[in-house]
């Protein structure tokens, strides 16, 4: 079957957002494109430098399509004053191509501030969700993990934890093919009468509304973030953040020790000959290039924030990250499950109080 006889996927990509853009962009879609062949990019950039930087690659250039802009989102810009004047920004023209149907996922390297707004402001939330999320892969000792919010909201309260674990299940669902994923809410202990009201609220709510397609598990620390007891990790953005950026410096230490060791003695460096491909093996699990690639849930499309720092490598990942979530339909699942997490949540009250559940004014009300 040839590449026009199959369903095409569409991407969309900011080809001038990153630190190395455009050139780990281009080199990003050609390391996907040489292990998808149902795919197609449309590159919104300069072409004057994107064309001499796709002739190389000859597959991609017969996949991909540029489309010129001139307009490109700083590092340093401001959101409020961005989404004003930004709509002929290579970052824009992606993020509109998801809005018109034209693209199943936008990514982008850019500014994650900017990125957000736009994202907001052009595909807005889903219905009866309050705030979207950054949500992304996290290593672990068998398998990765989800780990939300990662920096979209620094603060939170209990219906938005709520609905960060319904969204950040069916991530697990669609991405890492956990049937019935485990999820934990981030605590500082796991008793139940510890931590804020707000998280110990949405537990409460989690574990009225107990849903088929995920397991509760309770409150979980920050040494289960590398353990295997959990697949699900939800916390608010400031946290979550501070935990991402902890795990990434924390990867980079053990390896400058490891190095400084085996580089220490003769006997050192005969050892790391002996195990070197142990150590390749854990350096590429910890490696953040393969964890690269966070999701903005909760809105009408899907877009996914690439590392600003990241190669070819890296951004190769995010771009296959938006292929799953869009052949998985991320979307649709997470509009199902929030509406039978509703469903679940009201039949429980119900019948524990015997009177009907109050309207929606968010999930807290639900149990007043």
């Amino acid at each position: 079957m040839t590449f026009t006889d199959k369903m095409i996927l569409t991407l969309a990509l900011d080809a001038m957002g990153g630190d190395a853009a455009p050139e780990m962009v281009i080199e990003g879609a050609a390391l996907a494109g040489a292990r998808h062949d149902d795919i197609r990019f449309v590159l919104f950039g300069d072409e004057t430098r994107l064309k001499p930087l796709i002739t190389p690659y000859g597959a991609l250039k017969d996949r991909c399509e540029i489309r010129h802009t001139s307009e490109v989102v700083g590092a340093d810009d401001k959101p409020s004053q961005t989404v004003r004047r930004g709509k002929g920004t290579s970052m824009w023209k992606a993020i509109e191509m998801v809005k018109n149907g034209e693209a199943g996922v936008a990514i982008s390297a850019g500014n994650t501030g900017v990125l957000m707004a736009m994202s907001v402001l052009q595909l807005r939330t889903m219905k009866d969700i309050r705030r979207p999320a950054i949500a992304s892969t996290w290593p672990g000792p068998e398998r990765e993990k989800v780990v939300l919010d990662l920096g979209a909201n620094l603060e939170c309260d209990e219906d938005s934890l709520v609905q960060f674990s319904v969204m950040g299940t069916a991530f697990a669902r669609v991405v890492l093919n956990i049937p019935k994923p485990r999820l934990g809410l981030l605590n500082v202990g796991e008793e139940e009468q510890k931590g804020h009201e707000y998280v110990r609220a949405a537990a409460t709510l989690l574990r009225q509304a107990a849903q088929e397609n995920m397991e509760f598990i309770g409150f979980v620390e920050g040494t289960d973030l590398g353990g295997g007891s959990v697949d699900v990790v939800v916390t608010d953005g400031f946290t979550g953040n501070v935990a991402l950026k902890t795990g990434e410096g924390s990867a980079k230490l053990i390896f400058h020790l490891l190095g400084n060791a085996f580089r220490s003695s003769l006997l050192s460096r005969l050892a790391y000959v002996l195990a070197r491909r142990a150590f390749q093996s854990l350096r590429d699990k910890l490696d953040p290039r393969a964890h690269n690639g966070g999701v903005f849930l909760g809105l009408n499309g899907l877009v996914i924030k690439s590392h600003g720092g990241t190669d070819g490598m890296g951004f190769a990942h995010a771009i296959e990250t938006g292929i799953e979530m869009a052949k998985g339909d991320l979307v649709s699942r997470i509009a199902q499950d929030m509406k039978n997490f509703e469903e679940a949540l009201k039949i429980t009250i119900e019948s524990e109080s015997g009177l009907p559940m109050k309207p929606n004014h968010g999930l807290e009300a639900k149990i007043r």
